[in-house]
């Protein structure tokens, strides 16, 4: 394989955004034949011409066009990459980034995240929120180190991800007081007709909660779907409509949100799952997390 010569690449670049050989040659600091000679080599290398004659100037031809694009996105790179470093120290702490699928409690993320902080070695901790899918395109690109979410990746999938089960609960319904004393009577029936507050259809507590409704027998009034788990209960603490969360977050969502708890939902499980490229879990912090997972969170 012939490598591209970078240096050429560059003075083509920079021939190309100053207009002219003659202006090129004064910003590199380079005599103007030698530039000239660095170019056609390029041009040999690639086998196109990149320039063209246009009066008493050079203009670029279709494929110099399209050089300079890639050109511009790779010095582009370049001084993205400096500026990323600037600064860099041996000894800054280092960097765990971790994607969460936004229909994830934030309340549960943060007590699964929380293990991280505290090793004796710190790290710096990043964490980027949107739908699994595009989370685990980041995993496959070594922009993430995990992925935290509510089901393994699916079949087929495109990113050879492995899951790792942290832990499953149980899920209990909530509601404000207001909402609670419109929907008088015994627990699961006065959903029958009350507004609820779902997950998006597609994730694993919207399947489980919708085959609960109908062994139960209830017809519940969806009134929002909402796939932001933080926004659906600020939703719920207004009397909007009852929601779920897990078990071992009751206490907590009662105080922060001030609502109450209705009962559980029976039958149906929460599972956080941490999904990464290794079969093993092998960086600290989330063995770490993984550890308080099973004693702490789901114990």
């Amino acid at each position: 394989m012939d490598w591209l010569n970078y240096h050429h690449l560059f003075y083509f670049w920079t021939i190309a955004r100053e207009g002219s050989v003659t202006q090129a040659a004064e910003r590199l600091r380079l005599a103007q034949p030698t530039l000239s000679a660095q170019i056609r080599s390029l041009e040999k290398a690639l086998g196109v011409r990149l320039f063209k004659k246009e009066g008493r100037g050079l203009a670029l031809t279709e494929a110099g066009r399209t050089a300079f694009r890639y050109a511009d996105g790779i010095f582009g790179l370049g001084k993205e990459l400096q500026e990323s470093l600037a600064g860099w120290t041996a000894d800054r702490a280092p960097l765990l980034a971790v994607g969460i699928s936004d229909v994830l409690p934030k309340l549960m993320v943060r007590t699964l995240l929380e293990p991280a902080l505290h090793l004796p070695e710190p790290i710096r901790l990043l964490c980027r929120e949107d739908r699994t899918d595009r989370l685990l395109a980041q995993l496959s690109l070594h922009e993430l180190d995990l992925v935290l979410s509510d089901m393994p990746p699916p079949p087929g999938s495109a990113v050879k991800a492995y899951s790792h089960l942290l832990g499953e609960c149980g899920v209990q319904i909530f509601g404000a007081e207001a909402l609670r004393k419109r929907h008088p009577g015994d627990f699961p029936a006065c959903l029958n007709g009350a507004p609820v507050l779902l997950p998006l259809e597609g994730s694993a507590l919207r399947r489980g909660l919708d085959q609960w409704f109908e062994l139960e027998g209830l017809h519940p009034r969806i009134v929002g779907e909402v796939d932001d788990s933080a926004l659906l209960k600020s939703f719920g603490q207004q009397g909007i409509g009852f929601f779920a969360a897990p078990s071992p977050l009751a206490r907590e969502v009662e105080r922060q949100y001030r609502v109450r708890r209705l009962g559980p939902a029976a039958g149906v499980r929460e599972r956080v799952y941490a999904l990464t490229l290794d079969r093993r879990l092998r960086h600290p912090a989330v063995v770490a997390i993984s550890e308080s997972a099973r004693h702490r969170v789901f114990g």
